[in-house]
């Protein structure tokens, strides 16, 4: 039996099985669904402007780096759709504050932003563009929408 089984909806998204566990790649700029040890499917992604480095402080625009958990979501996103990310931690925080710094927040994998007209060419045809979350296209976003539920974790790797 495939571990991704994937029928062809009317709307021609593509349903997978449940996720188990998360990973992005930040090198790569692509995010992983995994079951067990196998992948599911992956996505290109856009990520924070400044991608370099692990989130330090509210308005650096990076995206984390960690273990964390995709704890809610938002159907009604600015961002088309968006699950939250468990960022930040308690050393995020703890590590802010020793700095006099507030970590930020509201970490999301999200799609495109819902005034973006062609949303295809924004998202392939320029580098990085969110404040720090993890963006893909909104068909892929209906996806990852489905295989994940509350609770999954999600690692960040540079």
């Amino acid at each position: 039996m495939s571990l991704c089984n994937t029928v062809m909806a009317s709307t021609d998204a593509v349903i997978i099985d449940k996720a188990d566990y998360v990973v992005v790649k930040k090198s790569e700029r692509k995010l992983y669904l995994y079951r067990g040890s196998e992948v599911l499917k992956s996505y290109k992604i856009a990520l924070g402007k400044q991608p370099d480095g692990h989130k330090a402080r509210e308005g650096d625009s990076r995206t984390p780096e960690g273990v964390y958990t995709l704890d809610w979501r938002n159907p009604n996103s600015k961002f088309y759709r968006s699950i939250h990310i468990s960022y930040p931690s308690k050393s995020d925080n703890r590590n802010a504050r020793e700095r006099g710094d507030s970590p930020g927040g509201a970490i999301m994998i999200h799609g495109q932003p819902s005034n973006w007209v062609d949303k295809t060419k924004l998202l392939f045809n320029q580098d990085d563009w969110t404040e720090g979350c993890i963006a893909v296209q909104d068909h892929e976003m209906d996806e990852i929408w489905e295989a994940v539920e509350d609770g999954t974790p999600i690692e960040i790797i540079p």
